[in-house]
């Protein structure tokens, strides 16, 4: 498979963001593949520590009207966009009012009101996919990083397999030293039945700790591919990765990451 488009569900990148190592890389992996050719399109959450002026934030008028429905709540959707230079790939921003702060904030909302994060989760890789579906950009690859984006191929193999959109996508889990502030509650399992899950399907999120241990085993179940993207994942989380069975690319370095990720997607297709 030639891969052309590639969507990144990432948690959070630079620059809009501090740096840390896992913002970095998910800024260089759609960038370094931007630069050779594919087109690469990120989301991640606004949080409210994203300064809209400064990084250019622009609302997305085709994108108005969305609605997200958690918890027999109606939640409207905001998508907003920035292009990010050099290499001009467009980044979209998931926003609600109930979730993320309008103004600068000195903390993330996912650390400074946690109780939340049940829901949070679940708007943005809802809000994700009906953004995707309403742009008609059908991508090859859809990537997840962070615990926040866990949820997003629960969904898309479960309830909107059948979608063009998703049906021929491969999806890529990466695995990064990523951590919860404090595990999401337990009601996240309601939560997911009320959405149309079958039992079977969230059985992991059943009966204990919800914590980014569960959460990454969960996509890891529903994906296609695994990408380590850092030296220091979890020993538990890579055992299980490598147990699964499915293509992994290991880490070396971060070079040899950004070096190897577009032959490891054509490579998902073969």
């Amino acid at each position: 498979m030639d891969v052309k488009k590639v969507l990144f569900i990432s948690q959070a990148l630079s620059p809009y963001l501090p740096e840390t190592p896992v913002r970095v890389m998910c800024r260089m992996l759609p960038q370094s593949l931007q630069e050779k050719g594919v087109e690469a399109r990120t989301f991640m959450p606004k949080y409210g520590m994203i300064n809209e002026r400064r990084n250019q934030l622009h609302p997305v008028i085709r994108l108005t009207g969305m609605n997200v429905i958690i918890n027999d709540s109606d939640h409207p959707l905001v998508i907003k966009v920035a292009t990010l230079l050099p290499s001009r790939m467009q980044v979209y921003f998931i926003y609600n009012e109930d979730y993320f702060a309008h103004n600068m904030t000195r903390e993330l909302e996912t650390e400074s009101s946690p109780a939340e994060n049940n829901e949070r989760a679940i708007l943005y890789a809802r809000g994700v996919i009906e953004a995707v579906r309403k742009t008609r950009w059908n991508p090859n690859i859809i990537h997840c990083n962070g615990w926040i984006s866990a949820l997003a191929p629960l969904y898309m193999r479960k309830l909107y397999n059948d979608d063009p959109a998703f049906g021929d996508a491969k999806i890529v889990i990466g695995l990064h030293a990523d951590s919860l502030c404090e595990p999401l509650n337990p009601a996240l399992y309601d939560l997911l039945l009320q959405d149309g899950f079958a039992a079977d399907d969230i059985s992991l999120l059943s009966g204990g700790v919800i914590d980014e241990t569960v959460l990454t085993r969960l996509a890891i179940d529903n994906c296609d591919a695994i990408m380590q993207c850092s030296a220091d994942v979890n020993p538990e989380i890579l055992k299980y990765a490598e147990a699964s069975g499915k293509p992994m690319l290991h880490y070396t370095s971060d070079d040899d990451v950004l070096a190897r990720s577009r032959e490891f997607y054509n490579n998902l297709g073969e």
